[in-house]
């Protein structure tokens, strides 16, 4: 198994409780991962007798939505995630990997924090320079 970042985040949530069942939608948002990378990896794991699925009864579909399919580790998966999760260099004050991508983005929220409507305009553009017209 290759351990690409989405599936070390989609591993990593399954594994926190690998008993606990988790469906497609809860994982998206964990994970943070669109549909469209989720699924393919869910339906490879599964190939792959690494997780399991199973759709909720529909009885419990509740308010008219559609049934939910869960995902689980199986025995054999939450062995596999945990060697592979072990084997990563750890990042300080995380463990596991970390990636100059998380690390990146966390940057980039913090700088655009401030800057929607209502924000206070500074007198500076960027590297503190004037912003031409303002006063000083």
């Amino acid at each position: 198994m290759k351990l690409t970042a989405p599936l070390e985040r989609v591993l990593r949530v399954l594994v926190a409780d690998p008993s606990a069942p988790h469906y497609g939608y809860d994982l998206m948002r964990s994970a943070g991962l669109p549909s469209g990378t989720l699924y393919p990896m869910l339906a490879r794991l599964e190939q792959q007798g690494l997780v399991e699925s199973q759709w909720e009864p529909h009885q419990q579909a509740a308010g008219g939505r559609p049934p939910r399919k869960y995902y689980r580790l199986t025995g054999e998966g939450a062995r596999v995630t945990r060697a592979a999760l072990a084997s990563l260099p750890a990042a300080p004050g995380r463990p596991g990997r970390g990636t100059a991508r998380g690390a990146a983005r966390g940057a980039a929220r913090g700088a655009t924090r401030g800057t929607g409507r209502g924000a206070s305009r500074g007198t500076t553009g960027g590297a503190g320079r004037p912003v031409p017209g303002s006063a000083q």
